[in-house]
């Protein structure tokens, strides 16, 4: 369940012109009431796998803050919907389960041809949201998009399990993979991470290149990946930008990326993509935030795609 009044904002007036978005939410339990083009909103209240994973802890506090973020922004689109499904959490350690569980429920959303938004929690939610387009379209081909300072491709440990870590090494036995990781930094991955990218066929843009002249050069990569997929997958790991803008997260980078007018043409250009029917943001720890700047942020990226 949301916890009470997380959904409120400044009431300018009921006529659709002075609409934000907490007046367009509805809480919902029954997946029968999606439609087509709804945004479909899970809150993914874990961070098992960054304990797993040897992080700091606090993301599983996330989801809510960052629905508060969001409920203020104006809704742009006049046939804009938003349901919201509450919070997934994972309070006996079985991550596991907790992933199949947010995957079947992604699975349903995506079948009824809504938009599927997942609010973290730990980057754990990359497997399970990935598993729940798998199961919805098992037949074609997904592409992953994921913007991140870590390829989060380790192989899970004996007796651990799966982590925040593991995501894409997970994705790769399921069968091919289709992925370009954006904002990569050397001083974040080993030799061997870098090594599996290279084994199982990860695609990536190191965060040295992102800048503004090399934006043709950043297009044509996202569009090669794009053109040859059937659906797409945007996942936003907030560690990978600068401490000073996101300094709520379990491996803060003071070399980190910045929000910036490269960085937005870049996001925005890939939201335009309709083949984009999932995206969600990970790693926001409430804890360690300063004035929800991470957690605005996230709410932020998330509200790009309700403008495009």
């Amino acid at each position: 369940m949301i916890s009470q009044n997380i959904w409120q904002g400044r009431l300018d007036g009921e006529e659709l012109l002075f609409h934000r978005i907490f007046q367009r939410v509805k809480e919902e339990t029954h997946y029968d009431t999606i439609s087509t083009n709804d945004y479909v909103l899970h809150g993914f209240a874990v961070d098992e796998g960054v304990r797993r994973n040897k992080g700091r802890l606090g993301a599983k506090d996330a989801p809510d803050v960052i629905r508060k973020n969001m409920s203020n922004f104006p809704v742009i689109l006049p046939d804009f919907s938003l349901l919201d499904f509450g919070n997934l959490t994972c309070e006996d350690g079985d991550l596991e389960t907790t992933q199949n569980n947010l995957a079947k429920n992604v699975s349903k959303v995506l079948l009824k041809g809504g938009k599927s938004i997942v609010l973290g929690g730990g980057h754990e939610v990359t497997y399970a949201h990935y598993l729940g387009i798998r199961t919805a379209f098992p037949e074609q081909k997904i592409g992953i998009i994921n913007i991140d300072a870590h390829f989060d491709n380790r192989q899970p440990e004996n007796g651990v399990g799966a982590s925040s870590g593991t995501g894409f090494w997970q994705i790769a036995q399921e069968g091919e993979i289709n992925s370009l990781h954006i904002g990569i930094q050397r001083n974040s991955n080993t030799l061997k991470l870098f090594d599996t990218a290279h084994q199982l066929g990860m695609k990536y843009i190191l965060a040295d290149e992102l800048f503004f002249e090399n934006l043709p050069s950043i297009y044509q990569r996202i569009n090669d990946l794009l053109e040859t997929v059937d659906f797409a997958y945007v996942t936003v790991c907030m560690d990978v930008f600068n401490a000073s803008i996101a300094p709520g997260v379990s491996a803060s980078a003071y070399n980190g990326i910045f929000a910036d007018p490269t960085f937005m043409h870049f996001y925005r250009h890939i939201l335009k993509s309709e083949k984009i029917v999932a995206l969600d943001v990970a790693e926001v720890n409430p804890s360690l935030d300063i004035q929800e700047r991470t957690a605005r942020l996230a709410a932020c990226l998330v509200n790009e795609w309700f403008m495009v």
